[in-house]
């Protein structure tokens, strides 16, 4: 049996722009409410573009320099490989892994947001879910809710477990403003449970103002997840 590691929690998605970093926020701001004497790191696992790590800096105080908080940036909003590629450069995990074990030494808990899909490139040879079977992360998979989200929960927690993943459960985020009625047809928790086999820990509602902290940590608040 491989076991996980045990003081973080890699938040992965089915595809990219479906709110990971809405989730992470949320998940960091629930923990800063309720365990603020417990020390949090927070990572980016590569960041492409301007976006995530911006908002993490402007949105916390975590006491991290930026090459701790995004070990890797590139100013191309692509795919890692091909964003490095147009600097001349090469996505190097091996600073990303240096960075993170740091953090896992130092700190009692770790969120590392992902990039993409799990499918998607992180290096030339390395997938998103490559890289947390090789690091024994354990995973949370965010899909939102719209019509497909039942095909992705089952298509994601099937690649997941071709890769052997100690998976969490799976988090519906509501990305539009949407009726109760639509949320129900197009993301069934309990049709999503039985296909994939794995828990749905909770939804994110949609949220006119993703920065206001007060709020998602409330919403986070009814995740059924808590550190292990």
């Amino acid at each position: 049996m491989v076991h996980c590691v045990k003081n973080a929690l890699f938040i992965t998605g089915s595809d990219t722009e479906i709110g990971k970093t809405v989730i992470t926020t949320a998940l960091v701001a629930y923990w800063q409410r309720h365990y603020a004497k417990q020390a949090l790191g927070l990572m980016k696992l590569v960041q492409s573009g301007v976006g995530d790590f911006e908002q993490y800096t402007r949105l916390f105080d975590l006491n991290q320099a930026p090459e701790a908080i995004a070990p890797q940036r590139f100013t191309a909003p692509l795919a890692p490989p091909l964003a490095a590629a147009q600097e001349g450069k090469t996505v190097d995990l091996t600073i990303v892994w240096n960075a993170l074990s740091q953090l896992l030494e130092e700190r009692q808990f770790v969120f590392i947001e992902a990039l993409g899909g799990l499918g998607s490139p992180v290096t030339d040879e390395w997938t998103v879910a490559d890289v947390a079977a090789a690091w024994r992360l354990p995973i949370v998979i965010v899909v939102p809710i719209k019509l497909g989200a039942i095909a992705q929960s089952v298509a994601n927690a099937a690649l997941a477990r071709q890769h052997q993943l100690t998976i969490r459960g799976i988090i519906l985020n509501c990305t539009s403003p949407l009726t109760p009625e639509q949320q129900q047809n197009w993301a069934p928790v309990d049709l999503i449970e039985r296909l994939t086999q794995l828990p749905v820990l909770g939804h994110m509602p949609y949220m006119e103002d993703p920065d206001d902290i007060e709020a998602i940590a409330t919403a986070a608040s009814n995740f059924s997840w808590q550190p292990s």
